[in-house]
């Protein structure tokens, strides 16, 4: 959690920039939605449109990439970013990935849901996101990663992402974070990956992971060091 609680104070924008986040959101409870409209209401710097956590698509796409190819049966493979905010992940899948790609992003927050849309779409005066694959989707819709019902099906997804999502709810109580952990394995092809990228160290995440995630194998994948700091990609992964 060290890196979110530095990102709450002093956001890292996809372009590099940074900015001070105005009030006490480290403090806050990151269960409200109500704070997150805020965040992501907040103008962005220039033309930057997108505002990652930890890292943007640049960094992870050496570990997704490997793992769309692997699940090429499903044609396009469906990929879900639950709490997507407005993340560089499903944006860049969705123009940057050579392989055709089915991408859906949920939010609890409409604002951010709304922001992303008219990225995809368009919106005020900019150029509609172009897929790097022909074949490849992408749509954001509005839904409680807790509960997916809305929007997932059982088994409808080879590929789910977690970019921070687990940490923030994991703040309010782990029931919550296993929650959501359960809803993300509900929509989860049996042969398919979870992927919670984070910076908390393995000697905690681990256990949970493995405790909520039977019949599931629980491995970790360190990443960087990004600007000095070094995460970890937590796959729980299906039989092959």
């Amino acid at each position: 959690m060290a890196a979110l609680r530095r990102t709450l104070h002093v956001a890292s924008l996809a372009a590099g920039a940074r900015r001070p986040l105005s009030g006490s959101l480290a403090g806050s409870c990151l269960a409200d939605c109500c704070l997150w409209d805020k965040l992501h209401a907040q103008p962005r710097q220039g033309s930057v449109r997108t505002f990652d956590w930890f890292f943007g698509y640049e960094e992870a796409q050496g570990l997704l990439l490997p793992l769309l190819r692997k699940a090429g049966a499903a044609c396009p493979p469906r990929v879900l970013d639950v709490g997507c905010g407005t993340s560089t992940l499903c944006t860049g899948l969705y123009t940057k990935c050579p392989h055709p790609v089915d991408v859906l992003g949920v939010d609890f927050s409409p604002v951010a849901v709304a922001h992303m849309n008219s990225l995809l779409e368009g919106g005020q005066g900019q150029t509609p996101l172009c897929p790097g694959h022909p074949a490849s989707r992408l749509h954001f819709m509005q839904a409680d990663a807790q509960n997916l019902e809305p929007v997932a099906s059982s088994g409808s997804f080879q590929l789910v992402l977690d970019k921070g999502t687990w940490d923030a709810v994991a703040r309010g109580g782990l029931p919550g974070a296993y929650q959501l952990l359960s809803e993300c394995l509900r929509v989860l092809s049996p042969q398919g990956t979870l992927i919670q990228f984070s910076d908390e160290d393995p000697d905690v995440r681990l256990p949970c992971l493995e405790q909520e995630s039977k019949g599931w194998t629980v491995t970790v994948q360190e990443l960087g060091p990004f600007r000095g700091i070094t995460y970890f990609a937590y796959l729980v992964q299906g039989s092959d």
